[in-house]
């Protein structure tokens, strides 16, 4: 999920160059993934919530899936929650929590997974002034995959913060925020910031060890042991 860019198209690039068959879905297709042996696309529109297991369906149906990776996810804009209109955080609720939902239940619907790694964020578990819409989300997203857990023992589920990747939305945010009103986003950009190639790296590397934790943990890449 979410192959179009940053992320998602790295860690699709990272698999692809070990040879293993990759299957990604997005609302667009990637142009660096599009002509690689062993890669298979499918078009989802992620902002339709309602219809994303039937689009999926046909696609996974009857696949064995040793590993998938939910990274897609929505941030919207800094400001304070009195300020959020609620037409956006319910927004933001659909594309990290219900999306995900969607996803999981689809998978376990019409194809059988060893482990799901949902790539979160360490906001999940703070509570910074302007980030309340993502901030609430992402803990809502870290309950649902706890509840996942327990009731799908048949397969191991992770939340794996890789740590702050440059993207598009993070780019705009250190560009357009008032860091003064906002200094959190100051703390975040004077931090390791990684590109999407490195993160991915980081990650494939730790897959195989993420196994090794209790299913439905929250970890962050930068504390797990190699």
């Amino acid at each position: 999920m979410g192959v179009g860019e940053g992320i998602g198209e790295a860690l699709a690039k990272s698999c692809l160059d070990s040879g293993y068959d990759v299957y990604g879905v997005d609302n667009r297709d990637s142009q660096i993934l599009s002509t690689k042996i062993n890669y298979f696309f499918h078009a989802v529109d992620l902002a339709n919530t309602d219809l994303i297991q039937d689009n999926l369906k046909d696609f996974v149906d009857n696949h064995h899936f040793d590993l998938v990776i939910l990274n897609g996810g929505y941030l919207g804009d800094i400001e304070d929650l009195s300020e959020s209109f609620l037409d956006e955080l319910k927004h933001t609720m659909d594309m990290n929590v219900w999306n995900i939902k969607q996803f999981i239940d689809c998978l376990d619907l019409h194809s059988t997974v060893d482990q799901f790694v949902i790539l979160d964020s360490g906001i999940s578990i703070g509570h910074s002034k302007g980030w309340g819409g993502y901030t609430i989300s992402k803990a809502a997203l870290t309950a649902l995959i706890k509840i996942y857990a327990e009731e799908k023992p048949w397969a191991h589920f992770s939340m794996v913060s890789p740590g702050v990747i440059m993207t598009p939305a993070i780019k705009k945010i250190f560009e357009t925020v008032d860091l003064e009103l906002y200094p959190s986003v100051q703390r975040i950009k004077d931090g390791p910031v990684l590109t999407p190639d490195h993160a991915a790296g980081r990650l494939v590397d730790a897959f195989g060890i993420i196994k090794n934790y209790k299913s439905g943990s929250y970890l962050d890449i930068r504390t797990i042991k190699f």
